[in-house]
């Protein structure tokens, strides 16, 4: 009976763990659609996030288009690159029981330090930084970006990326077919769908009525994210590996 017990309270926490996982997810990606936003409309036109924009942007300046500016998208481009890159250096994968492995946590740390310097450069120039920051904004902001996308990419999670919303759409329109089998796909997907549309209305309200504080709201958002999951890591009874 008691092994029974134990197993049944088992399988609830990890249904539990998971339900916290999808919060954090949309989350994330609300925070990644504000800030997205706030670097198109106030950094020259260039995504942080959204690097297939980037890279149609990219050709367009080759072509001969004059906007943006092509050293801009390429410091997002790579910073981004280099945020990947770290992320999967150092995130572990998926252990069962836990929301996530400590490393993803970690990880997601390391690019609140990257929110925090953007936000430094962001006050110190009262929300309207001059063309030349461009740059320098953009790839701090991108490693951020980066590093959330390598550290979610490393929980194998389908159709989730929190800073891309085409293959989480593709996601949700395949899982249609399996409508009965796939609710709690879809109910992840079309979260993730509409936390980055949230994100991205409230991340261009705040730079045309409040520009100043337009980088705190992914800020406070990235950062409750890793206190949420740094807690549920020290309360868990389950093994952290």
């Amino acid at each position: 009976m008691s092994t029974v017990t134990t197993y049944t309270g088992s399988i609830e926490r990890q249904i539990s763990h998971v339900g916290v996982r999808n919060w954090l997810f949309d989350a994330l990606t609300l925070s990644s659609g504000a800030i997205d936003s706030i670097s198109f409309l106030g950094l020259g036109k260039v995504f942080t996030a959204f690097m297939t924009g980037n890279v149609a942007f990219l050709g367009m300046g080759i072509a001969g288009n004059p906007a943006p500016r092509i050293v801009s998208v390429l410091a997002s481009m790579v910073a981004f690159a280099l945020g990947i890159y770290i992320a999967t250096r150092i995130s572990g994968e998926q252990k069962s029981g836990v929301i996530w492995s400590p490393r993803t946590t970690f990880t997601l740390g390391i690019s609140l330090l990257a929110h925090l310097a953007f936000t430094a450069i962001w006050f110190a120039n009262s929300g309207r930084p001059g063309a030349s920051a461009f740059p320098i904004l953009l790839a701090i902001w991108a490693l951020a970006m980066g590093l959330q996308s390598g550290a979610v990419r490393k929980l194998h999670v389908e159709g989730i990326f929190t800073t891309a919303a085409t293959g989480t759409l593709m996601v949700l329109a395949a899982d249609a077919v399996n409508w009965r089998l796939t609710r709690d796909e879809r109910r992840r997907a079309r979260g993730v769908l509409i936390s980055l549309m949230i994100g991205a209305t409230a991340g261009a309200y705040l730079l045309f009525h409040a520009p100043i504080f337009a980088p705190v709201l992914p800020l406070v958002i990235t950062a409750g994210v890793v206190g949420t999951a740094a807690r549920v890591h020290w309360s868990s009874d389950a093994p952290a590996a």
